[in-house]
């Protein structure tokens, strides 16, 4: 898939952490959704496919592993489609924010796993890779820095 170059370049402006914050909210709540279908649909493939019972689901170490691989590979599928298809998720759409290469283009597939991969390790820092934008001149987190990519506000008209 190519790069596409986004429009109006010249009226975004790097994304406050109060906005950037409020889309983690949204799409934190859409991702807790999508997490739930997968645990039902790996529940329902070792109870029906597999044929354990109700009581044997999720005791063995391979069902563990499995399930929690599925859900970080469900999360990082959501936010990489979403990045490189449109710059955005939902919860960024709500908030209007997008994220794109610092030449304005949508990012590459491995820019989104190095985004992903980051935004794990600065949530597991206590978020410090998202507070950094309150220290930074460019209003850029550990994500962005990382992965050559910025998070921008988009105007409202091409919202």
């Amino acid at each position: 898939m190519s790069q596409r170059r986004f429009t109006q370049l010249d009226c975004v402006w790097p994304a406050p952490l109060a906005r950037r914050l409020g889309a983690l909210i949204y799409d934190g709540f859409l991702l807790a959704a999508i997490w739930i279908a997968v645990a039902v649909t790996h529940v329902a493939f070792f109870r029906f496919v597999v044929g354990q019972s109700a009581e044997e689901i999720g005791t063995s170490a391979l069902e563990v592993w499995t399930l929690r691989l599925l859900l970080v590979f469900s999360a990082m599928v959501f936010f990489a489609f979403s990045w490189t298809r449109g710059g955005m998720t939902l919860g960024m759409q709500s908030w209007r924010l997008r994220v794109e290469t610092v030449d304005g283009y949508s990012i590459t597939l491995r820019q989104s796993v190095v985004r992903c991969l980051v935004a794990w390790i600065s949530l597991a820092a206590l978020g410090l890779g998202y507070w950094w934008v309150l220290f930074d001149s460019e209003r850029r987190s550990w994500p962005d820095l990382v992965s050559g990519t910025r998070t921008v506000v988009v105007p409202k008209e091409s919202a």
